[in-house]
């Protein structure tokens, strides 16, 4: 491909020959965070569990996985990393499963007190959180702007630009990589136009080694009413890929609006069972409409996603109305001992998939 944005017939073309992609966002259950699985401590160990679970994964239809990578990894343990993104993507098509790899990341929180660094080493895991921190992206900031330690620094943001034009350089002709998502959920903690420059310049980056794979970046707003980065994440995007959490019939009416590009569409962030965002529901939606998805987390363990975001917790007073079922998950397929948390929804999954698995013989 060019090094320009796919035209939407390009975009369509790549598609048609894809089989429909469905997967997880993933992180090792024995990985509190993504520097414990990519930097090289215990880094055996954490493939011995992704080799376990991605049987689980194949044994249920999926075929691809989303991993948002460290730049400090990259950064502080350059040549090792490298060997072991290899060995995480042979663990991985070895199941027949594909990785969409993601650099940025906007989920982030105020410099403040309460901030703390990233560290290679032995990594901190606050037990009762999701994402193993007690003070994450997800803790209801309203008013304080996120501080991206990379990004937000001169000297580390050419860095991290170096690791992009690196990643997307050696990987450019390989099938095992289904998509770039340069970028995950821009102008996320409160951010907005701070990030508009970083999106353009990653994009930019990635162009450059004309990589066969699209290039996307997804939003996570109701379409109409995303920030300035977001909407230039669209424009660039050869695909549209989108984050929803909402029940089945705002999907609906977002796939209605997100359709009107004209584009392949890619839910790369779905299932919030506290939010009615359920397997039953939308997996069939997605098989119907050909919408690639990747539902958050597979196998419940020290990352806690299937917690409650703390401002879930937060929206809660005791006697007033609430419409969160606290009963719930809210993400993660299988429990630790890989049975599933519902038996009912990974037999949906299956049916689904068979399905997919019969048109794509054809």
């Amino acid at each position: 491909m060019s090094g320009k944005v796919w035209s939407p017939a390009q975009a369509r073309e790549w598609y048609d020959r894809m089989p429909w992609l469905r997967g997880a966002n993933y992180l090792p259950a024995d990985c509190p965070n993504r520097i414990a699985f990519w930097q090289e401590l215990d880094f055996e160990k954490h493939l011995e569990t992704m080799d376990r679970e991605m049987a689980v994964m194949h044994s249920i239809g999926y075929n691809s996985i989303r991993v948002i990578l460290e730049f400090i990894v990259w950064d502080q343990q350059h040549d090792g990393f490298l060997e072991r993104f290899e060995q995480v993507v042979s663990t991985a098509a070895k199941y027949g499963v594909s990785l969409m790899v993601c650099f940025g990341n906007d989920c982030t929180v105020p410099k403040d007190e309460k901030y703390r660094a990233p560290e290679l080493g032995p990594q901190p895991c606050d037990w009762g959180y999701h994402g193993a921190r007690k003070n994450s992206p997800h803790s209801g900031y309203r008013n304080a702007v996120g501080y991206n330690p990379v990004l937000d620094e001169p000297e580390t943001a050419e860095r991290f630009y170096a690791m992009v034009r690196e990643m997307v350089g050696r990987y450019a002709a390989d099938p095992r990589i289904v998509v770039w998502d340069l970028f995950n959920e821009p102008g996320n903690g409160n951010r907005g136009d701070v990030s508009l420059p970083h999106v353009k310049r990653i994009f930019a980056e990635a162009r450059k080694a004309a990589p066969m794979q699209p290039l996307t970046s997804g939003i996570w707003h109701s379409l109409g009413t995303e920030t300035a980065a977001e909407h230039a994440a669209l424009e660039l995007s050869d695909v549209i890929s989108f984050h929803n959490y909402g029940g089945y019939a705002y999907n609906v009416e977002e796939l209605y609006k997100l359709k009107k590009l004209g584009r392949p569409l890619l839910n790369t962030e779905w299932l919030h069972r506290i939010f009615g965002n359920t397997v039953q529901e939308l997996f069939p939606l997605f098989f119907l409409e050909k919408v690639g998805c990747w539902n958050w987390g597979l196998v419940a363990g020290l990352s806690q996603t299937y917690e409650p975001w703390d401002s879930i917790w937060n929206a809660y007073e005791p006697g007033k109305p609430c419409s969160y079922d606290f009963t719930k998950w809210q993400h993660d397929l299988f429990r630790p001992s890989l049975r599933p948390y519902d038996p009912k929804e990974i037999e949906v999954i299956k049916r689904f998939t068979a399905l997919a698995a019969e048109q794509e013989k054809r």
